[in-house]
C-alpha cells in the first residue's frame, strides 16, 4: 500500500522495487534503486522518512519517526536487515543494520558502520563507522577488516540484483 497522508504524498524513483505487502505512508522519500520488502511500513506521518539510494530496507521492518524531533534517514548502499526497528535516527551511506535491532531517537550509525543482529541502540548515541557494534545495549566491539568493509559494499549491491529479479517477474 502506498499512500498520502494529509497533504503528503510518498516521493519514490521509479527504479525502486516495493513488495506489494509493504505500507508506505505519507511523508516518505526513496531514492533511486533502493527496495523495501515485504510487509515492511514506512509511515511517515509525524515527520519525513528518507532512504536514499541503492539501500535495501527488509522484510517486517519498521520505520517511523518522533514528532517534531527527528526525522528517520537512511543513506546510500545501506543494508536494513529483516525485522528491523528505526525510529527518528540516522544510518549513514554503506552501513548494515543487523536482523533484529532496534535504533532510537536520534542515534546516528556513521558511514561504514556494522551493527550486529538483535543490537539495541538507544537514544541520541552515535556509532563510529567502521566499527563493528553488538549488544543491548550496543558497544563497540572492534574495528572492521578489510574483508568485512567490502562485504558492505556487496551487501547493497546484491539486494538490487534481487530486487531488479522480483520486478522481472512481477512484470511477468
Amino acid at each position: 500500500m502506498i499512500r498520502p497522508y494529509l497533504d503528503w504524498q510518498p516521493d519514490i524513483a521509479t527504479s525502486v522495487f516495493i513488495a506489494e505487502s509493504a505500507d508506505i505512508i505519507g511523508r516518505v522519500t526513496i531514492g533511486a534503486d533502493s527496495s523495501i520488502w515485504y510487509q515492511s511500513i514506512l509511515r511517515g506521518d509525524v515527520h519525513d522518512i528518507v532512504i536514499g539510494e541503492r539501500s535495501n530496507i527488509q522484510d517486517h521492518s519498521i520505520l517511523h519517526t518522533s514528532h517534531g524531533i527527528s526525522p528517520c534517514v537512511v543513506g546510500n548502499d545501506v543494508t536494513i536487515g529483516h525485522q528491523v526497528i528505526l525510529h527518528g535516527c540516522e544510518v549513514q551511506d554503506g552501513s548494515l543494520v543487523g536482523m533484529g535491532s532496534v535504533i532510537m531517537d536520534q542515534a546516528v550509525l556513521e558511514a561504514g558502520c556494522f551493527l550486529a543482529a538483535g543490537s539495541l541502540v538507544t537514544e541520541r548515541k552515535v556509532l563510529r563507522g567502521g566499527f563493528l557494534y553488538a549488544g543491548s545495549p550496543a558497544r563497540e566491539r572492534r574495528e572492521l577488516t578489510d574483508e568485512e568493509k567490502h562485504f558492505l559494499k556487496l551487501s547493497a549491491a546484491h539486494y538490487c540484483e534481487i530486487a531488479r529479479n522480483h520486478q522481472k517477474t512481477q512484470a511477468e
